[in-house]
């Protein structure tokens, strides 16, 4: 069960100036919008959102991991996208009123900011300059997308291991003396259903990877990319 309060409970009021989509606003008017949101949490592993039911506004991931996926006709798991802080999804519900087609899931305990449709709709016309910032950020979406479908569609498996890390990198890589210090959002068996493999061969990858002094798995899910030239190269 999800927990609601007011964004002014936040630890962090100005929270949404690190969202990507506010970042041309002052803190006046960012003030103004955190004024507006509603905060709610979830646990890990709890369900935002169901394939099939209607968002009624647009939600920031404030902290946390989400995942969006959709179950297949042979009853697997594709993941679409992962959604981290500062990313937003329910975009579609600010222009018509549909159902959603996927679901979305926490992959840790997770805290979102949800500003009501009508709310949204009155903000972009008062700031049109977010107008453009929510559709940079879905062209840079699609973009990524098409590079996901591009990457699975090659036979070459070792392609598309290496494409998603060098993607898990940008997004959540950190500098480390020894190269990029990367905490996976997915298990193995996640990153299959992310790139279309089985849990096996992304397990066999990644220990190839690390025999080859390219990478080294320091836990679970934490890795130290050593070499991010070899993963780009042989992805060209």
């Amino acid at each position: 069960m999800n927990n609601i309060c007011n964004c002014q409970n936040c630890h962090n009021d100005l929270c949404a100036k690190n969202v990507f989509i506010f970042s041309s606003l002052n803190n006046k008017e960012i003030e103004k919008i955190v004024s507006l949101i509603i905060r709610k949490t979830y646990l890990k592993g709890e369900l935002i959102a169901i394939e099939g039911s209607n968002l009624d506004g647009l939600i920031i991931i404030n902290k946390g991991k989400v995942k969006v996926y959709k179950n297949t006709y042979e009853g697997k798991e594709q993941i679409l996208y992962i959604f981290s802080e500062g990313d937003f999804f329910g975009e579609k519900s600010l222009i018509i009123n549909q159902e959603i087609t996927y679901n979305i899931e926490a992959l840790e305990d997770t805290s979102v900011c949800m500003i009501k449709k009508e709310t949204f709709k009155t903000l972009l016309k008062e700031y049109p300059e977010i107008s453009f910032k929510v559709m940079e950020e879905l062209c840079m979406r699609l973009e990524n997308l098409e590079n996901i479908i591009k990457s699975m569609g090659a036979k070459n498996v070792e392609v598309r291991i290496n494409s998603v890390l060098l993607e898990f990198a940008e997004k959540y890589g950190k500098t480390h003396d020894e190269g990029i210090l990367l905490e996976l959002p997915l298990s193995r068996e996640g990153i299959a259903n992310y790139i279309g493999l089985t849990r096996e061969t992304v397990s066999r990858k990644i220990s190839n990877l690390q025999s080859e002094g390219i990478i080294e798995v320091i836990g679970n899910k934490k890795i130290i990319i050593r070499n991010k030239d070899a993963l780009k190269k042989s992805i060209e």
